[in-house]
């Protein structure tokens, strides 16, 4: 056991970091493409792919003549490639962009993950020849081998994902990973005393290297003095406060979700904000609201400053800190609740009046969310005749997300309307779904023509034209082609990619935005 003990150790190290360079793909290519369906795809695929083609060629080397120092090579050759994705992130995402975002995305992630992945996938079946000293113990050896490579990524699975990303943040990290692999190549050195002049030399050289990069290392840090207030990384996606002209913007993974006006009362200049407001319409006074997604804060603040008293469900525990730090938002203003929307509505006994659903964006729409037996989930917590109602981005009015939504809200509520906010009828854009078993209609709101020869006035009169456009231009679509969504059958990942596309192909277009949004 003590002669393999090296070889143990170099494969623990080598296992933990493939799974753990994996789940930081999605981080660093996240904010620039979104944390979707297509980039885990093109990360599993790129993974694979390279430890397949490293199983194969380190195997092959390893018949040719095995050596410790060969193997420190490789692993040194592979942390070097680690500690430089951090440098070459943004000039291969700008040489890659012109493909397109889907091939832009494969590509991105085979250029930055392949070539690591591909010597550390060397590493097992090099290892297994260091260590197989007769026939017969060719199975044992290659069983603990892999055993124990396993078990160490399996163990970087979790403590990457629940731990070490929201501590230290994905560069920090990658660079840790970098030195892991370099101690690794020095473990490797120490093992092979056939030339202990050279093996000083290397390690010293390895011990340079990693000090460089410790130095040196880029890692996002707020740039006040260029509009960047805030970077953050939660357990759940990476959180950037942005000030542009006089607005201040939350980007999740590189999209937006808040815009407010600094030093005003933090107003909402997203118009599905406004849109949001008319539900305060259906109800003669203001009641207890239930608001799944927090993002800034800007539907809590709007319903609490009319009376109402609002619940938050909100997953992501870095985003109600940055809404508390940036947005202005007071403990005062809602009850907010750090979990699962669906988890709190089977844990609850409230009742609520209204149920509001912001919780897609980036690109990602919760699957759990839009099923029907969420939907009955959200109806057996409302009162009798309570209304709810989801900001979705769509592609056009009558999108087979969109079509499918209604068609799942009419399985549970008698009825449903979408209030568009974008023209034409096939433009991108936010849409309000809402459903009830109460007829959707209120009063027509005046139509408020205000002056414009103050700030106030213009933007009541912005806020006017959103609120009656939607709700004038409201609508059913007929749901035929479109299914309903279940928690056992549900393509609303494969859509939402489309989205996707189409909402980081509007991002990009803005380059002033580059050192802001990534």
């Amino acid at each position: 056991m003590s002669r393999s003990l090296p070889l143990y150790l170099i494969v623990s190290l080598s296992g933990a970091s493939v799974l753990a360079i994996e789940i930081l793909g999605t981080r660093v290519l996240g904010p620039f493409y979104g944390v979707s369906l297509f980039l885990w795809s093109a990360l599993i695929t790129v993974t694979l792919a390279g430890l397949s083609v490293g199983y194969a060629v380190g195997g092959r080397w390893a018949d040719r003549g095995p050596s410790y120092r060969r193997l420190a090579g490789v692993l040194a050759a592979a942390a070097v490639l680690t500690l430089l994705i951090p440098w070459l992130k943004v000039p291969v995402l700008n040489l890659t962009e012109p493909l397109g975002l889907r091939p832009a995305v494969l590509v991105t992630a085979t250029i930055l993950f392949a070539f690591p992945l591909t010597l550390l996938g060397m590493v097992s079946p090099y290892a297994i020849r260091l260590a197989t000293h007769s026939v017969s113990e060719v199975g044992t050896t290659a069983g603990n081998i892999y055993a124990v490579s396993t078990v160490a990524s399996v163990l970087a699975a979790v403590a990457t994902g629940f731990l070490l990303v929201p501590a230290f943040g994905v560069n920090r990290l990658l660079l840790f990973i970098g030195l892991a692999l370099l101690l690794a190549a020095v473990i490797a050195l120490l093992a092979d005393r056939r030339s202990a002049p050279a093996t000083a030399g290397s390690i010293a050289l390895l011990v340079l290297l990693g000090s460089t990069a410790a130095f040196t290392l880029p890692v996002p840090q707020p740039k006040p003095e260029i509009g960047l207030v805030a970077v953050k990384q939660s357990p759940y996606a990476e959180l950037r406060v942005v000030d542009w002209e006089d607005m201040r913007i939350l980007l999740i993974d590189g999209g937006g979700h808040t815009v407010v006006e600094r030093g005003n009362d933090w107003r909402s200049h997203y118009p599905y904000v406004k849109a949001m407001d008319l539900m305060k319409h259906f109800y003669e006074e203001p009641g207890k609201l239930l608001l799944l997604g927090l993002g800034g804060g800007s539907v809590v603040k709007s319903y609490h400053a009319d009376g109402w008293d609002v619940d938050v469900v909100e997953i992501d525990p870095g985003v109600y800190e940055v809404a508390q730090e940036y947005f202005g938002l007071e403990p005062e203003e809602a009850d907010v609740h750090v979990m699962d929307g669906r988890q709190f509505l089977l844990r609850t006994d409230e009742t609520f009046d209204l149920a509001l659903i912001d919780a897609f964006g980036s690109g990602a729409v919760p699957f759990h969310l839009v099923t029907r037996e969420s939907f009955s989930d959200v109806k057996s917590r409302l009162a009798p005749g309570g209304y709810i109602a989801m900001n979705i981005e769509s592609r056009g009015w009558t999108d087979v997300f969109t079509r499918s939504l209604v068609h799942t809200l009419g399985e549970v509520f008698t009825n449903v309307a979408c209030l568009p906010l974008a023209e034409p009828r096939t433009e991108f854009g936010n849409i309000i779904v809402v459903a009830s078993d109460s007829e959707l209609a209120f009063d027509e709101m005046e139509k408020l023509d205000l002056p414009r020869d103050t700030i106030a006035d213009e933007y009541l009169h912005w806020e006017t034209l959103v609120r009656n456009h939607a709700w004038d231009n409201r609508y059913t679509p007929e749901p035929e082609g479109a299914p309903v969504l279940t928690d056992d059958h549900n393509p609303v990942d494969l859509w939402a990619e489309e989205i996707n596309l189409e909402a980081r192909r509007r991002l990009h277009s803005r380059y002033e935005w580059r050192e802001l949004a990534w």
